[in-house]
């Protein structure tokens, strides 16, 4: 396995070990320029939308007279679009999110903007590990086990295929790389070869223990009525349930599991690129990054926007968790995810 360059044992640590931070530039050049814009968002909707609206547009876009339209859709939909416009001198979007592994794939086909820092000032705050050419990072977490724990206790992936949860697992549909990870972790697999994990899912599935749902809302759902009692998701998204009520723990899992960032691009064919630069710096505002922190639950990808030691205790990663941390395989992945999606929706949910 490849493991990820090690994570500091707690944000505070990081931030002292980066050391330093660079000036904020919010009223610099591009702010002036950015005047009456629009920004077209290729994203997920849903809360992560509504999220983007109210933490980044609505208090440092839109006072800046930049405002946003979203084209939503899940993440294949979204990189078909940018490959079907590839030859098209102005495409429909001005801006892309995808996870980091859609992004890697995304990054091969020559359809993102190599971007200029110049124009992104709070880009001098992204943590080192997280910094790409292609793309800005916005939030990070980590993929973990999460369960209600009045019906369940679970330690590992392969608990998940104990008949005790029969019928009583969840997957979130858009997550199939995460899932067949997770599943190839509990059958003693690797990154870099996810094979193993379609037959532990087949055989999860065909025992009645496999109930898929089409967003992250609808696992949520699932968690509250009980009609599933653990599900495969990030970290953040198990405290933001658990602030909403949901009763929900979570668990790194005793075979390990991947990091994940979500990342935002600018398609080299982006008609408004003033207003997606203007985007891009803006959700790496530190109180951007903070606000997301403290409503969604995910780790800020810029050194200067500390997290209180409350959220500190309870969306970050001990040491002893970032030991089982493994970096996802981008480019096996990015080889093979035509046919991982394939085999999700013609075998396992056929």
């Amino acid at each position: 396995m490849t493991r990820l360059n090690r994570l500091t044992p707690s944000r505070r640590q990081a931030l002292m070990m980066l050391g330093g931070t660079a000036a904020f530039a919010a009223m610099g050049p591009l702010a002036a320029r950015a005047q009456s814009m629009t920004a077209v968002v290729g994203t997920w909707g849903g809360d992560y939308q509504n999220l983007l609206q109210d933490n980044i547009v609505t208090p440092l876009l839109e006072p800046r007279g930049v405002t946003v339209q979203y084209d939503v859709a899940n993440a294949p939909p979204r990189k078909n679009k940018m490959l079907a416009e590839r030859r098209l001198p102005r495409g429909s979007l001005d801006i892309v999110g995808f996870s980091d592994i859609d992004m890697f794939e995304m990054s091969l086909t020559g359809l993102l903007e190599e971007l200029d820092e110049d124009q992104l000032p709070n880009s001098a705050n992204i943590i080192p590990a997280l910094r790409k050419s292609f793309a800005a990072p916005h939030i990070f977490s980590g993929l973990v086990l999460v369960y209600n724990p009045e019906h369940a206790n679970p330690q590992s992936w392969a608990d998940m295929w104990d008949p005790t949860y029969a019928g009583r697992v969840g997957f979130a549909d858009g997550l199939y790389v995460q899932h067949l990870t997770a599943a190839t972790l509990a059958a003693g697999g690797n990154v870099s070869d996810l094979e193993p994990g379609k037959e532990m899912l087949m055989r999860l599935r065909d025992n009645g223990g496999a109930n898929v749902y089409p967003s992250n809302e609808a696992v949520a759902e699932a968690l509250q009525t009980g009609e599933i009692w653990m599900t495969p998701m990030w970290r953040a998204r198990s405290f933001q349930w658990a602030n909403d009520g949901i009763p929900v723990r979570d668990i790194v899992p005793t075979e390990g599991t991947t990091p994940i960032s979500f990342e935002f691009g600018i398609p080299v064919n982006a008609p408004n690129k003033e207003a997606a630069y203007a985007f891009l710096d803006a959700m790496l505002d530190p109180e951007a990054q903070d606000r997301f922190a403290d409503s969604m639950g995910y780790v800020p990808v810029v050194n200067n926007a500390p997290l209180s030691a409350d959220l500190e205790d309870v969306l970050t990663f001990t040491e002893e968790e970032q030991e089982r941390f493994f970096t996802p395989d981008y480019e096996y992945i990015a080889e093979n995810n035509d046919q991982f999606r394939n085999w999700w929706t013609r075998e396992f949910l056929a």
